[in-house]
């Protein structure tokens, strides 16, 4: 289930430089480093073969087999870096992050060709070495920030005299230290021009950035991504507060004017509520360039798919203990008329929050819907939005929800934390979504081996019942019926302390990338042809 924030021009840290590039200058400097990659391969094989016919009307002897090594390994890289830039899944600020590894690999190689390369017997390189002209090329081209920038170009310029080295090593004569120290006084100089290019570049970036802050709010790391939006963490430029912001590109197009629809609800609808299970809203609104975002309450801990993923099944007492949290959030939703409609668990974030361990924020009102809403206002063209392994069987067959449709999949959520399995584990999205619709879920007991509590099961697969109406009544009433579950080891604080001490370190921030819709039966939001589920 993520953009840009400034400080004040009078703040202290506003000169230093940024812990990130503005983003869309990250995706610029991406494309800009793909193009840089393409142009470097085809300039690698054609001053190759241009230097072999030079060379063979000269007379020389023809390069050595390392010159024909570091031609190869020039073109490969490049071409590889350019595959690597056209991957539209690719994170931008780690492609550039890799983009300096191959400045510095470029580097070498072509420092290798240059000083491997046959000469006239005594003739020595005098002039501006291609490494010289390839790092000022890069420091101005593919931005990074200052440290990262300064620290590839000083590596990129030693790249020079390791080339040379590597000559000695192929039999070229070792010219007086006076000689070489002139040799690299080109490269040396093209270093300090690139270091403080790139600093004039970084600092241009950086007032851009400021430029296109939303609110009071600065970005200072990327959390995730997706294929129209971002999470970044932020701070707040006055307050001593970090936050997440969410933001979202669209096109003009009626799915870009959909899904900008969403987000402004979900923004919407958090507002809205102030249960203290509900990820809490700060801000929301649209940049200058028409992106839609919102700010909200940053968290560490974990979702409660990363927990079964990574720690396996949970035992009862901790199950109720969450379960009920999460109807508190979903009684003041429903109480608002609000139907949340994506409830799993990946919308289920379990933090310390406020000095309490295993505190649960509800997150993604991205599908809210009225309780007001027809049944033809759930869908669309034919279509139906929502998550496989936990749609209630109204939402597979196109019928109107209400609140009981949220305790369908919070019993689904329950049955996968006690079991560690989907209610049903099926092969594709739509052979889930139709056995939500139509088949009867496997009683818990018959799936694990370690006891469940029956009036727990019994409670978990009511909430599984194909009907509304035998389902429980509301999100209050399944709150009740949990805390009426007699456990033989309830979820103590001491306990909950004991597994934060634990696994705390491990947390991972709220919020997770914002994505596009994806076919598939683990879990994953689909839209696909409501029909098809009957």
């Amino acid at each position: 289930m993520t953009r840009t924030c400034r400080k004040a021009d009078s703040s202290p840290t506003t000169s230093r430089a940024p812990r990130t590039l503005p983003p869309e200058l990250l995706s610029a400097g991406a494309r800009r480093l793909g193009v840089m990659a393409l142009l470097s391969a085809f300039a690698s094989a054609g001053m190759g073969v241009g230097s072999r016919l030079l060379g063979s009307r000269l007379g020389l002897p023809p390069p050595s087999e390392i010159v024909l090594f570091a031609e190869i390994a020039a073109i490969t890289a490049s071409l590889g870096m350019f595959a690597l830039a056209r991957r539209t899944e690719q994170d931008a600020a780690e492609l550039l992050d890799r983009g300096l590894v191959y400045e510095v690999g470029m580097g070498f190689v072509i420092a290798v060709s240059y000083h491997c390369w046959p000469a006239p017997p005594g003739q020595i390189p005098r002039g501006w070495s291609p490494v010289a002209v390839w790092l000022v090329a890069f420091a101005l081209l593919v931005p990074a920030t200052r440290g990262k920038s300064a620290l590839a170009t000083v590596a990129t310029a030693l790249m020079d005299p390791l080339g040379l080295t590597v000559s000695f090593a192929f039999g070229r004569p070792v010219p007086p230290a006076l000689v070489v120290a002139g040799m690299f006084l080109p490269t040396a100089i093209a270093a300090v021009a690139a270091i403080v290019g790139s600093r004039v570049v970084s600092e241009l970036f950086q007032e851009a950035g400021r430029a296109r802050e939303l609110g009071s709010y600065r970005l200072v790391s990327l959390l995730g991504h997706g294929g129209m939006g971002e999470v970044w963490r932020a701070e707040h430029r006055m307050l001593a507060r970090d936050a997440a912001i969410k933001l979202v590109r669209a096109g003009a197009d009626a799915s870009g004017r959909e899904l900008m629809a969403r987000f402004e609800r979900e923004a919407k609808a958090t507002a809205a509520l102030r249960s203290p299970h509900t990820v809490q809203l700060y801000d929301f609104g649209r940049s200058d360039d028409g992106a839609f975002y919102y700010v909200m309450e940053l968290l560490e801990g974990f979702t409660l798919e990363e927990i079964v993923r990574r720690f396996g099944p949970l035992p009862a007492g901790r199950v109720v203990h969450l379960l009920r949290q999460v109807c508190h959030s979903l009684a003041e939703a429903h109480a608002a008329g609000l139907v949340h409609r994506d409830i799993k668990p990946g919308n289920i974030f379990v933090a310390r929050y406020g000095g309490d361990p295993d505190f649960v924020k509800v997150l993604d009102f991205g599908l809210v819907k009225a309780l007001t809403a027809s049944a033809r206002d759930l869908t669309q063209a034919g279509l139906l939005a929502g998550t496989p392994a936990y749609m209630p069987p109204e939402m597979a067959l196109g019928r109107a929800v209400d609140g009981r449709t949220d305790l369908y999949a919070l019993g689904a959520v329950g049955y996968t934390l006690l079991t560690g399995l989907p209610v049903f584990d099926r092969t594709t999205a739509l052979e889930t979504i139709h056995d939500h619709a139509s088949t009867q879920p496997m009683p818990l007991s018959k799936r694990v081996a370690t006891p469940v509590p029956p009036d727990l099961e019994r409670v978990i697969l009511d909430c599984l019942a194909k009907e509304p109406s035998e389902r429980p009544g509301s999100a209050r009433a399944l709150d009740a019926r949990l805390a009426a579950v007699v456990l033989t080891e309830p979820w103590t604080r001491e306990m909950a302390e004991r597994w934060w001490s634990r696994n705390g370190a491990a947390a991972i921030p709220a919020e997770p990338p914002a994505r596009d819709a994806e076919d598939g039966a683990d879990g994953r939001h689909v839209t696909t042809p409501a029909a098809a589920a009957g």
